[in-house]
C-alpha cells in the first residue's frame, strides 16, 4: 500500500495544526537526540531541526515515497536525518531525549503496548508526544467501513478496514504515560475544517483512510467505490455557502519521564 505525498499535503495547513499544537506542550531546553516517528515527507520534522539546533534530529518513516521528498529537507539542516524503519522494530536510545509521533500510530497495529515499553526506556526528564486521529466514529468512516462491508463490496474489501477501536482515547493515552512514572497531559480538539471545491471531503480521506481501499481494488473497482462514497458523503457533509464543514477530532498525549 503505497502513500501519494503530493496528495498527503493537499490539505497541509489543516494537516499540520494539530502537529504544532501538539510540538507547543514539549518544554525541552536543549535535546540531543529528537526523533520524529513516522515523519513522512520530512517538512514537519525540519521545523523539529529548526527549533532544537544542538540537536540530532532523525525522522522515521515505512514509506519509501513519503522519505523521496524529504532529502531537500535534510540538505538544508545540518542536524536533520531521515532512514527508513518500521516503527515496531523502534525503541529509544539512551541518548534520546524528545520524541514525536504524529497521525502515524493509528497504522500501527498494537502501538498501546507498544508505547509502554517506549516510555520505559527513555531517560528520567525525556518527552514523549503522541498525536491521532479521533474521528473513527465520524460520517467519513462509518460510511466508508459500511460501504466496505455491504453485499457488493465486501467480497472484496472484507478485512481490509481497520475497526472504529484503532485508537484509544485520550485518558487510556493518560493512565499508560502514568503508569509508565510520567508526568503526563492529554486532551482532544475538534478542528471544524472549512474545506474548499467539489467533493472535499472525498479528496480529504483519499490521502489517508480511503488508501487500503483503492489499493485493495482495480482502478475501475476503485472509480466505482469512490462514486458511491462520494455521494453518501456529499449527504453527509452537505456544501455551504463558504465551504463545506469537516469536523475533525485529534487526540494529544505528552508524557514527560519522572525522575
Amino acid at each position: 500500500m503505497k502513500w501519494d505525498p503530493a496528495r498527503y499535503v493537499q490539505f497541509g495547513d489543516y494537516r499540520d495544526r494539530p502537529f504544532f499544537d501538539l510540538t507547543a506542550r514539549i518544554h525541552a531546553d536543549a535535546p540531543r537526540h529528537v526523533v520524529d516517528l513516522g515523519c513522512g515527507p520530512g517538512n514537519l520534522t525540519a521545523t523539529l531541526a529548526a527549533r532544537w539546533p544542538g540537536a540530532a534530529v532523525e525522522g522515521l518513516d515505512s514509506s519509501a515515497e513519503m522519505l523521496a521528498k524529504s532529502g531537500a529537507f535534510a540538505g538544508a539542516a545540518g542536524n536533520l536525518a531521515f532512514s527508513l524503519a518500521d516503527i515496531t522494530d523502534w525503541m529509544p536510545t539512551p541518548d534520546t531525549d524528545v520524541v514525536v509521533t504524529n497521525a502515524a500510530l493509528q497504522w500501527v497495529p498494537g502501538h498501546r503496548e507498544l508505547l509502554p515499553r517506549w516510555l520505559a526506556a527513555l531517560r528520567p526528564g525525556a518527552w514523549f508526544a503522541l498525536q491521532v486521529p479521533g474521528n473513527f466514529h465520524a460520517p467519513s468512516h462509518t460510511l466508508m467501513r459500511a460501504l466496505a462491508g455491504s453485499d457488493a463490496w465486501s467480497g472484496r474489501l472484507a478485512g481490509v478496514l481497520r475497526h472504529e477501536d484503532v485508537v484509544a482515547e485520550p485518558a487510556e493515552y493518560l493512565e499508560l504515560m502514568l503508569d509508565a512514572g510520567c508526568d503526563a497531559d492529554a486532551w482532544e480538539t475538534t478542528y471544524l475544517q472549512l474545506l474548499p471545491g467539489t467533493d472535499p471531503v472525498l479528496d480529504w480521506v483519499r490521502g489517508t483512510g480511503l488508501r487500503p481501499v483503492l489499493a485493495a481494488l482495480t482502478g475501475e473497482e476503485g472509480r466505482r467505490f469512490e462514486a458511491e462514497y462520494a455521494r453518501l458523503l456529499r449527504e453527509a457533509y452537505p456544501p455551504r455557502p463558504h465551504g463545506t464543514e469537516f469536523p475533525f477530532r485529534r487526540v494529544f498525549a505528552v508524557a514527560r519521564k519522572r525522575g
